[in-house]
């Protein structure tokens, strides 16, 4: 199985969490994050890094989020990885609060 970034991500697109992965899983699409579900080895170590907690062991996927295992995997055959932290997107800290984070 993997660990999915889901939609508390899009138009944040913190980086905290690539850092932490052991095995280059993270994708950096244009709005948010995606994990490669191929090289993703479900270690967990990026969930507590996310500080919107947008990310989830698929085990834990509340059930009407269960459709980002497969965007997950789509999307990250279209984006290049992210190893190093980045700067947010514009407007994350707007969307972070807005989150309750």
């Amino acid at each position: 199985m993997t660990t999915v970034v889901t939609d508390n991500c899009l138009k944040c697109r913190f980086t905290e969490c690539v850092t932490s992965c052991p095995v280059s899983a993270f994708r950096a699409g244009p709005e948010m994050l995606y994990i490669d579900s191929e090289t993703c080895i479900d270690c967990g170590a990026c969930v507590p890094k996310c500080p919107v907690q947008a990310i989830y062991e698929d085990l834990d996927l509340p059930e009407d989020m269960l459709q980002w295992i497969d965007i997950n995997a789509s999307e990250a055959k279209l984006w290049p990885k992210i190893t190093t932290k980045d700067v947010p997107l514009e407007g994350a800290l707007d969307r972070k609060q807005s989150l309750g984070f």
